[in-house]
């Protein structure tokens, strides 16, 4: 118990510390340097090790009777893989039969009366 009425009154009798006497100081600038290195140094290497992954892929070095199941795409992905099959699909319907071009009165792909899906931007 003395211990802690002596800790007491020095707290008392000290008060606060001054500005210039609390400072991180470098050894603590030099950790968060080193830090930032290190986290640079394991982004780096997982960027690589992901693309050996994807290059052993291609090479065929997986067993190919357990094939990866493929993710449905979400989000973003999802809107890019609908606006891609928009873009193949007029593709494909310009390079079909003449008038596919959707001019009034030919014929074409333009001519219906259903709602289009694509938007263009």
């Amino acid at each position: 118990m003395p211990d802690a009425v002596l800790m007491l009154i020095t707290l008392a009798v000290d008060g606060t510390p001054k500005d210039e006497d609390v400072v991180a100081g470098w050894t603590a600038f030099a950790l968060f340097g080193l830090l930032i290195l290190a986290v640079a140094l394991l982004g780096l290497s997982l960027t690589k090790r992901l693309k050996n992954v994807a290059r052993s892929a291609e090479e065929g070095r997986y067993d190919p009777s357990d094939p990866k199941p493929e993710r449905q795409a979400r989000g973003l992905a999802a809107a890019r893989k609908l606006r891609e099959e928009a873009e193949r699909a007029d593709a494909q319907d310009a390079q079909g039969a003449p008038g596919a071009q959707g001019t009034p009165g030919t014929g074409g792909a333009g001519d219906d009366d259903a709602p289009h899906t694509r938007r263009d931007h």
